[in-house]
């Protein structure tokens, strides 16, 4: 989907705001699933994503969820944008969407955040884990998310659905995916119970930072949202630390640490300072993390080719599938010759 069909969105918001009346829009870089816009509907100021055109593979760019997650999140500590509107009607743009609040605040790709301070850049991945332990703290139940997801049996349950979302594509074979397929349902740590709001893309890309102060005031993309465990969110969260700027904005290979820039073990233990009790991260929570996100990466190549693709960068994106299986590889070939425990 490339375009809006401005004079159906203008009715459309006429409908709700009627009191203005000068449209004005901007498609978002970035996001690779769901395109976005920026919407100004005179002193209304918006943020518009709805699901992608073309073929799409079932369960993928559940916009509906990402409204619903976010919307039950707004009275918690949480910080989310708020949700206005969700519209089910694919008549009107030509697939379902939804409105929020525009925030305003800054947006960083690059993990090394080079025009920042040392200080704000500890700061800001300081508070980028206390806010994915803010989020993993809310109990789904009470806020009306018990039924988000399967409790239980979370890992197995995921490497199962992104195996086969990779063996339906019809790209070509990535041996270190293969491998990953076999070796991460064999190494699944033992059940531990937990169970969380689990985001499922949390990083610093989808992060809005206050506009002055080095602070997260909003979580974005929550497609990927369910109830799952909070160690798959941590380790996916980690994985800057284990790739290199190519890899979509790593950190390995810069000067991150004489740039104020925490390590990894600082990071996972401010999250765990404020997290509520679970067990520790290891090799194979990074690893699953890296393994998903080459299914990810799968699919926007897949995506790509078929001219459905959010951004004009997914045919490069699309490359980034082996190198993630590869870093997962190396990930659990360190551990094998340590303790195991990546924390």
């Amino acid at each position: 989907m490339s375009d809006l069909n401005l004079a159906s969105l203008r009715g459309w918001l006429a409908a709700r705001w009627p009191d203005d009346g000068d449209l004005h829009t901007q498609r978002i870089s970035g996001g690779q699933s769901n395109p976005t816009w920026f919407v100004t509907w005179g002193d209304v100021r918006l943020v518009l994503r709805c699901k992608p055109s073309g073929p799409i593979l079932r369960g993928a760019h559940a916009i509906d969820r990402e409204y619903r997650v976010q919307k039950a999140l707004a009275e918690t500590g949480v910080p989310v944008a708020k949700m206005l509107y969700f519209e089910e009607d694919a008549g009107i743009l030509g697939t379902p969407f939804y409105v929020m609040e525009r925030l305003d605040g800054r947006v960083f790709a690059d993990c090394t955040l080079p025009s920042l301070s040392a200080g704000e850049r500890r700061e800001i991945y300081l508070d980028m884990a206390r806010t994915l332990a803010r989020l993993h703290a809310v109990r789904p139940d009470a806020v009306g998310l018990g039924d988000f997801g399967k409790p239980g049996n979370y890992f197995a349950r995921q490497i199962a659905r992104w195996s086969r979302q990779y063996n339906a594509s019809l790209g070509p074979r990535i041996p270190d995916l293969d491998y990953l397929i076999g070796w991460l349902p064999a190494n699944i740590p033992e059940e531990d119970g937990a169970v969380s709001i689990a985001h499922g893309d949390f990083r610093l890309g989808n992060l809005m930072i206050h506009p002055t102060e080095p602070r997260v005031i909003a979580v974005l993309d929550w497609e990927l949202s369910t109830l799952g465990h909070p160690l798959a969110d941590l380790g996916y969260c980690v994985m800057p630390w284990n790739s290199s700027p190519e890899e979509y904005g790593g950190l390995l290979g810069t000067d991150w640490a004489d740039g104020g820039v925490p390590s990894q073990k600082d990071f996972v233990a401010e999250y765990y300072a404020h997290a509520e009790p679970t067990a520790p991260l290891r090799a194979f929570h990074i690893a699953f993390a890296m393994f998903r996100f080459a299914v990810i990466f799968v699919g926007i190549a897949d995506r790509a080719r078929s001219g459905s693709a959010a951004s004009s960068e997914a045919a490069s994106l699309g490359t980034l599938a082996p190198r993630f299986a590869a870093r997962a590889r190396e990930v659990i070939a360190r551990a094998s010759s340590s303790t195991g425990v990546t924390s």
